[in-house]
């Protein structure tokens, strides 16, 4: 876990995760992937009441950071400390669904600079958070393209023409309650 705040806690169920967050939090999967890969879970942010925010249920795949010799973001978390924006210093593509107070959904490939590109943006109801709603996600990624599912809708379809290869998946949030479930890795499409 990497996160922003001390109190920032995870509970583990059998198949679950329980997150609280006051700040931003990254939860990284140990091990590193490899296209070809598909990646997918269900996650859901809580809103009980006006006190609960719904905002960013995000995410980082095939992320590596070039300032370590195996590519390991796992590395450097203290010193990225779960502050979003010095995720900038890694490669990887970001998924952030119902972000900015849940008024954007963006997808960006980072290239370990600041400032990566947006390409591609969502800003209608359709493609923002629903309270309390479990979403089911699929993240497939080959030599040729990265693909993200929303409940089986095709939000992202991304020919890369350096695409990246191999890296490590972590799940993104700030200042919210979620959960997550039925987490998992297939190889080889």
């Amino acid at each position: 876990m990497e996160a922003e705040s001390r109190d920032s806690h995870l509970l583990f169920f059998v198949d679950s995760i329980e997150i609280f967050t006051p700040a931003g939090l990254t939860l990284w999967y140990r091990e590193p992937l490899q296209v070809p890969c598909v990646i997918e879970y269900e996650a859901m942010v809580v809103q009980r009441d006006s006190t609960d925010r719904l905002s960013d249920l995000n995410c980082f795949w095939l992320a590596t950071d070039p300032e370590v010799a195996d590519g390991s973001p796992l590395v450097r978390m203290r010193e990225r400390n779960g502050v979003f924006s010095n995720a900038a210093s890694l490669q990887l593509y970001y998924l952030g669904y119902g972000g900015n107070w849940n008024t954007t959904t963006r997808f960006r490939r980072y290239n370990g600079k600041p400032q990566p590109p947006l390409l591609k943006e969502y800003a209608d109801a359709d493609h923002l958070l629903k309270a309390n709603h479990w979403y089911r996600i699929r993240i497939e990624a080959t030599r040729e393209r990265t693909r993200y599912f929303i409940d089986d809708e095709l939000l992202i379809d991304y020919s890369d023409p350096m695409p990246l290869l191999r890296g490590w998946f972590g799940f993104r949030t700030t200042w919210s309650h979620c959960w997550l479930r039925h987490f998992r890795v297939v190889g080889n499409l």
